[in-house]
């Protein structure tokens, strides 16, 4: 390695990428083409940074399979932080894969971190959590082993572990320290508020009141049956019911619950849930299948037995009755939550991360630029989402968890 890439090397480790750009700017080799990417992607032009990587990965050659995997790497970390998690993880697998065989476990170490972190992001928890389990953090530089924690910190927000999120931001400050990246220092301080801000609001005999992370955690674990709004369910201890693809059995039960132990009129209802304005015979024959549908799934949890005019729910165990959900409510909640963390999302990230289509996610970034929440720059596949506002509220109650209710 000449003397320039190494000043180039050392310049983009120590947060400076213009000076590593002033060093080798003009350069067409391999090595000088993927630090310029490194440093084009630390300045914010993603798609310049793609296609030198690209350049340096063909200039390598088939027989520098190494510097190949590396490349692929960097390009796998680009698009992660420009939130495209459509990008074939396949490659980056590979890349590892070669990396290992080489013994550059440091790098290979840090593929696999960034395979863990995309699976955060899209919510495959019980996968990332395996992921963790089996990577050793040992051979990470500070810059990545601050990512490692990061990682864990967002893992145990998602399974509302607070301590443990704590216990890993804690660590994460410590290891960045260790380096000289304000952005690293930034992404810390905006997961550690997320530890103090409201994340849901608790609805108990007609009173709200705000409750943080920590305390919706506690709340989880008592005996209390709990209709979860933020992530569509009904859950009571370790006994979880989802919803969030059953909107008018999750309708149905919020109102059941809400108003218990009282009834509930068939007309409101059927209103509620079926949005049907005035109730004929067809609007009460669905309303009775319906309800039979929730009798079924909340065995054990509840009863929901027929009133003179309508339905009540009555917890098992004369258990108290609650409704948990987001401090603002927004049928868009999901889409903005992901847009909370503060990076520039595109809407095929979005679509992947929510589990949705592509133009639903269109649909609601539209409705949200509409009204001022989100604005967006660039155009076709470099357009990018962000939020016009900082959230007030925690959102990992909001963030996809598949795994974990599914």
């Amino acid at each position: 390695m000449d003397s320039l890439i190494s000043a180039a090397a050392q310049a983009l480790a120590g947060g400076d990428p213009l000076g590593a750009l002033n060093r080798v700017a003009l350069r067409d080799d391999p090595p000088a083409l993927a630090l310029r990417g490194i440093a084009m992607a630390r300045l914010g032009d993603v798609i310049r940074a793609k296609a030198l990587l690209r350049r340096a990965a063909r200039g390598f050659g088939p027989k520098a399979a190494m510097a190949r995997a590396r490349c692929a790497v960097a390009e796998a970390e680009i698009a992660l932080a420009a939130r495209d998690l459509s990008w074939p993880t396949k490659a980056l697998a590979e890349a590892r894969t070669t990396l290992e065989q080489h013994g550059d476990r440091a790098n290979a170490a840090y593929a696999r971190s960034l395979e863990i972190r995309r699976m955060v992001l899209v919510g495959h928890l019980d996968e990332a959590e395996r992921g963790l389990a089996d990577l050793d953090p040992a051979p990470l530089q500070p810059a990545a082993r601050t990512i490692y924690e990061l990682i864990v910190a967002g893992l145990a927000l998602r399974r509302l572990q607070t301590k443990a999120a704590r216990s890993a931001l804690e660590r994460a400050s410590r290891t960045a320290h260790r380096t000289r990246s304000p952005e690293l220092h930034a992404e810390i301080e905006r997961a550690a508020t997320t530890l103090s801000a409201p994340a849901a609001r608790l609805t108990r005999d007609g009173e709200d009141h705000l409750l943080q992370l920590d305390e919706v955690e506690a709340l989880f674990r008592s005996d209390m049956l709990i209709l979860d709004a933020c992530r569509l369910s009904i859950r009571q201890g370790s006994q979880i019911v989802p919803l969030a693809r059953r909107p008018v059995l999750f309708a149905l039960a919020r109102r059941l619950v809400e108003k218990s132990p009282d009834g509930v009129p068939r007309a409101e209802l059927i209103a509620h849930a079926f949005r049907g304005k005035d109730a004929d015979e067809s609007h009460r024959a669905r309303l009775r299948v319906e309800i039979g549908r929730l009798r079924h799934l909340l065995r054990g949890l509840a009863e929901v037995n027929a009133t003179k005019d309508g339905f009540a729910l009555r917890p098992g165990g004369n258990r108290d009755v609650v409704v948990l959900a987001p401090p603002v409510e927004d049928e868009n909640a999901p889409v903005l939550a992901c847009l909370a963390d503060g990076e520039a999302w595109s809407s095929s990230g979005l679509a992947v991360a929510l589990g949705e289509s592509q133009r639903t996610v269109q649909r609601a970034l539209e409705s949200l630029a509409s009204s001022g929440k989100v604005q967006s720059f660039g155009r076709g596949r470099a357009q990018r989402w962000t939020c016009t506002v900082v959230t007030e509220f925690a959102t990992a109650l909001l963030l996809p968890a598949w795994s974990s209710l599914d």
